[in-house]
């Protein structure tokens, strides 16, 4: 049997979009036609229960399987009623599936982009360490080898698994990429990398070590969430107060605010109410996942008072399409980066490069910036 005869996809509904783009750059990495997926059945029952079918073999495959828990387009019916799939449904769709390949396959890799329960990544008072003890159910699976997640909300999680590989990838140079290429030169030669709050530091940093150029001058800073403790508001404390840290100092610069996911996005629209305040001229937001949960009105009146430039993310958990079509909105097509790292898996090879590659954005910034002068 061939290498490439081994290696096959496993892509869920909720996946689709993103597992053929993956499923395309493979096949012009091999050179073949011939597509990597698998075919597969998804059913849900009137009762709310679901089941996964395997349409063919995966006896002696190297298996990829690729679930977007964040997809709450999906619809099925439960007692005549509607229901849109939720996190819960297709976290156990995913566990069906790797009971249907059985002993089968010869390894068992799990893509799950955007981390079930990641935020759930510690106890506070009485309640479950959700992602944790996910990961350690899979863990005791003895034919899943291993898990890859991109930009998990703690990477601590991965102390739950004891057997099981655990990857964790960043999507900032192809985020950066798309940002350079689509923004004039000008605004990028003073910029501010800007944490949102605490949390976000280290992807602030990462983004920061990564934007290197002897045209740039750059400089950091964060916020700081006061929040109100004695009350508890949609099962959240709220935010009193960002306090700013960092060079007070940042009229007329480019701001780029840096975080793992833009939920609602209330804290977001504080940050960048900070940033106006304290003469920042352009203001962008990356982010890993959009996830859009109250959704885009007030980002559109946002962008439309010229508060923000726009918002880049990538295409790793699902974004409604009327969305995407907002001319501040840039979803990134990150599918490319998924193949390489099944690829590179799949051969055995190096995955270090893809883990956190510092040194490819600066050679984009400076080729934009020489053709432009």
């Amino acid at each position: 049997m061939s290498n490439t005869s081994k290696l096959k996809l496993i892509v869920f509904k909720s996946a689709l979009d993103l597992g053929e783009k993956v499923d395309y750059h493979l096949k012009s990495f091999y050179g073949t036609e011939e597509s990597f997926i698998l075919p597969i059945k998804e059913t849900w029952f009137s009762d709310g229960h679901g089941k996964v079918e395997l349409l063919d073999t995966v006896r002696g495959k190297d298996v990829y399987m690729i679930q977007d828990i964040g997809n709450y387009s999906l619809e099925y019916k439960m007692h005549g009623l509607i229901n849109h799939t939720s996190p819960n449904d297709l976290n156990q769709q995913l566990k069906d599936a790797i009971g249907a390949c059985k002993c089968h396959p010869d390894s068992l890799s799990i893509i799950m982009p955007l981390l079930y329960a990641g935020r759930q990544h510690r106890r506070n008072g009485r309640e479950a360490l959700s992602c944790a003890a996910n990961l350690r159910e899979l863990d005791s699976d003895p034919y899943v080898k291993r898990f890859i997640t991109f930009d998990a909300h703690d990477e601590g999680v991965q102390q739950a698994l004891a057997y099981t590989e655990f990857d964790n990838f960043f999507a900032t140079n192809t985020i950066l990429e798309d940002f350079i290429n689509n923004t004039d030169s000008s605004e990028l030669e003073n910029v501010i990398f800007v944490a949102p709050d605490g949390g976000a530091a280290g992807r602030r940093d990462f983004y920061l070590n990564s934007f290197n150029s002897k045209y740039i001058i750059k400089d950091a800073g964060s916020f700081y969430k006061k929040r109100d403790y004695n009350t508890i508001i949609d099962g959240k404390n709220p935010i009193i107060e960002h306090s700013y840290s960092g060079n007070p100092d940042i009229q007329g610069k480019t701001a780029i605010v840096v975080d793992d996911m833009i939920a609602s996005g209330g804290s977001m629209f504080d940050v960048i109410d900070e940033l106006k305040k304290r003469g920042v001229e352009h203001i962008y937001v990356m982010c890993t996942f959009a996830l859009f949960t109250e959704g885009v009105d007030k980002f559109n009146k946002y962008y439309e008072e010229g508060k923000f430039d726009g918002i880049y993310t990538t295409n790793l958990s699902y974004i409604p399409e009327e969305y995407k079509k907002e001319e501040w909105l840039h979803a990134v097509d990150s599918s490319k980066q998924v193949a390489q790292v099944i690829r590179n898996l799949h051969n055995n090879e190096s995955i270090s490069p893809l883990l956190r590659d510092k040194s490819y954005i600066g050679k984009v910034l400076t080729k934009k910036i020489d053709n432009n002068k």
